[in-house]
């Protein structure tokens, strides 16, 4: 008896030869089935979401830290709008925090004051006048202020003047008007509020005195 196996694929076959008396040969097959290799699943690399760039944020310079220039402001500017919404904001909430912005800053009132101690000046007599003519606006409007509008402002452009070292206490030089107004409606009728004085900076108005000049 004689045996041969044969592998195809995956299936292996086996024969077996066996002879009997007479000569005669019988053949008998198994087949045997190999199980195909097992695979591992497979394993997909995890999502990295896109990198996205940080956001980058812009943020002017304190324009008192830079140095004047000899434009002159203009009644219909940009900032100007935003001085006047930032006032009004302050009066009618009665916080004059709210209007710092409007305000000539301290950095710019270093530079043109020939005093002694400058900042205790814009300190004590400047801020501290602008404070107190902001809660007295805020007063006069009394119950009409939580309804109030501003309407806009105005300035007397064609009485601004350029002001020299030398006057006012100056070394350094700025445009100067007087008489601006800040026009508001409540319960539909029309009003205003005075800007004593305001000064130049860089080509834009700052409000220094706001009810009268002291």
């Amino acid at each position: 008896m004689g045996a041969a196996a044969f592998v195809l694929g995956s299936v292996a076959i086996a024969a077996v030869v066996s002879g009997s008396g007479d000569g005669s040969q019988a053949v008998s097959t198994a087949v045997t089935t190999t199980p195909a290799p097992t695979v591992p699943p497979t394993t997909m690399a995890p999502t990295v979401p896109p990198t996205e760039a940080p956001t980058t944020t812009t943020t002017e310079p304190d324009p008192g830290s830079l140095p004047q220039t000899p434009d002159k402001p203009s009644g219909a500017s940009a900032k100007l709008a935003e001085h006047a919404s930032a006032l009004w904001q302050a009066i009618v909430s009665d916080d004059p925090s709210v209007a710092a912005p409007a305000f000539f800053p301290l950095g710019a009132y270093l530079q043109v004051k020939a005093i002694s101690n400058p900042e205790s000046d814009w300190r004590t007599r400047l801020v501290a006048g602008y404070v107190e003519d902001i809660h007295a606006l805020h007063a006069k409007l009394g119950a009409k202020a939580g309804t109030a509008q501003l309407v806009g402002m105005d300035v007397p452009e064609s009485q601004a003047v350029w002001v020299k070292p030398g006057v006012e206490y100056n070394k350094g030089s700025y445009w100067r008007v007087y008489g601006a107004q800040l026009r508001y409606t409540a319960d539909g009728q029309s009003g205003s509020f005075p800007i004593a004085s305001m000064i130049s900076w860089r080509g834009e108005w700052y409000v220094v005195h706001l009810n009268s000049i002291r």
